[in-house]
This record gives structure tokens, sequence and C-alpha cells, in this order.
């Protein structure tokens, strides 16, 4: 007995025209998408450019976007012109310290809201996230004066002390990561007698990468470009961090725009790699916020 074929045929047609259909649709959409982020690493763009010009380059008319000739020598010039190591490593290390905090604190505290069940711990929170909405210029004054009668000021620690008492973006970003994490870990372990501090440290925390990265990058990126506190708090020089080394670098060499651009690019270059190292986990933080409990 023959059977026909032929009606099999138009079944498949469909799903290649839709294969194919979805195929230019997503080449469409990756190609806007594409020009979008030209759009906005254009900036960057022209400042990589602008550094590798002479000051003639710059300041011609109509501008020119390449240079005529790279002028690598401006980054050389950028680094000696100001002690450009001494305050890169002053900044590592109050990115290092407000990390270490935030890791410690932002997780305990999320822990403790949502998965130990205590009387008020919703209110809690809720205070928690209220504070999100106050402005920084709001406390800077009382802060300021809370930090000279301690003594502090002119030292790190008022750049580095709040980070252990956690962030309120922090802790809800954790917190809705955790509350993710089924409940039957953490009770299977109570039963066997874990305290809820091993349990924390050895069943949750080790999950929580996601968010623990978003907040190492989020920390990092906010202490690296942080002109405010330091310019607040740090008046010896020799406690500058990056930000304050580029304003004195600007009042120095104001002038001298092409020095400038290169230090500003290499200022810039660390909170891009650390993006884009931490990005997988970055957008796996951000899948958390969707779902608000």
């Amino acid at each position: 007995m023959n059977v026909s074929t032929k009606p099999l045929e138009a079944p498949n047609n469909n799903i290649s025209l839709k294969m194919e259909k979805k195929r230019r649709k997503s080449i469409v959409s990756h190609f806007f998408l594409c020009l979008i982020g030209l759009f906005f690493m254009f900036p960057f763009i022209w400042l990589l450019l602008s550094a590798l010009k002479t000051p003639i380059e710059i300041f011609q008319f109509p501008p020119s976007i390449f240079p005529e000739k790279a002028q690598w020598h401006n980054f050389v010039q950028a680094f000696t012109a100001m002690p450009f190591w001494h305050f890169t490593l002053n900044t590592l290390f109050l990115c290092a310290v407000n990390i270490i905090g935030q890791l410690i604190s932002a997780p305990l505290t999320a822990y403790s809201i949502s998965k130990i069940k205590w009387k008020g711990s919703k209110y809690v929170f809720g205070i928690v996230i209220a504070t999100m909405i106050l402005p920084g210029q709001v406390t800077m004054i009382p802060m300021y004066i809370i930090f000279s009668q301690l003594g502090w000021v002119n030292t790190y620690l008022p750049l580095t002390i709040g980070a252990f008492f956690g962030s309120a973006f922090n802790i809800f970003l954790t917190r809705q990561f955790i509350m993710g994490i089924p409940n039957e870990l953490s009770e299977a372990a109570r039963i066997d007698g874990a305290s809820e501090f091993r349990i924390f440290y050895q069943i949750i925390y080790p999950l929580l990468l996601p968010p623990l990265a978003t907040i190492a990058i989020f920390t990092f990126t906010g202490v690296w470009n942080d002109f405010m506190g330091p310019l607040i708090y740090l008046n010896d020089a020799s406690l500058w961090t990056i930000t304050l080394g580029l304003q004195g670098f600007l009042s120095q060499h104001g002038g001298q725009w092409e020095l400038l651009m290169a230090a500003a690019t290499i200022f810039t270059l660390p909170s891009i790699i650390v993006y884009f190292v931490g990005q997988k986990y970055f957008l796996q933080a951000g899948a958390s916020l969707s779902s608000f409990k």
C-alpha cells in the first residue's frame, strides 16, 4: 500500500518559514541593539580618541574624530604628572574594605529577615526599604557632625564603617534571592541540630554567589567613583582617592586636556572591566528582583 508523503510537506514548510522569520527578527533586533550600544559607548570612544590627540587637534574646528597620529605618551605623562598609583592604591583599599563589609552585613541582615521567624521582621524590612528614598544630602551634615565629634575626620573610618552595617539596596537584593531558596534546606539542617550561623554560612551563603557578585560590583563602582565622601572627610593629600587626585590634576593642569582625557580614560577602565567580568552574576541577581515578596 502506497502512502503519499505530500501532505507532510506543508507543516515542514510552515516550520521552516517560522524559523526564517524568527531568524530575521533576531538579526534586526541585534542590529538595533548594536546601534544603541554604540550610541551609549560613543562618549567613552570620544574620550579615548581625545586622549590620543595633540592639544591642537582637541580644539580644532570642525572637530576630527580620529587623531592624525596616536599620542600614546599622553598616558605616560598623565601617570607622571600626579601620584597616580598612590591614589589608586588608596581607592582600592577603600573598595576592598567596603566590599568585605557589605558581603558580611547585607547577607546576614537579609537572612534574619527572610528565613528566621521573629516578631516584627516584616516591619523592620519595610523600614529598611523606606530608607532607600532618603537622599544622601539629608544626612550629609548630621553624619559629618557625628564623625567630627568622634575625631574620625581626615581618616578612612567615615568612608568604611557604614559598610559593616549593611546597605538598604544590598539587603533588599539579597533578601529577594534568599526568598527563592527552599525552606526544606534550612529545616533539615535545624533537625540535625545545626545552629542558625552554621545554616547560614554552610548552606545559604554558598548559594548567594549571584547577588554577592552584584553587591561587589555595585560597591566597587560606587566607592571607585565616589567624589563627595572623600572631598568632605579627607583633608590630607596622602589620603586622597583617585577622584580627588583627578580634581587636583584638573586644577594644576587645566589647560592640558589631552592629559586629563588620558587620566580619565585610565580611571574609567576598572569599572568597565569589573562589570564585564561579573556580568553573568549581575544578570542572574537581576532576575531575583522580578519577584518582590
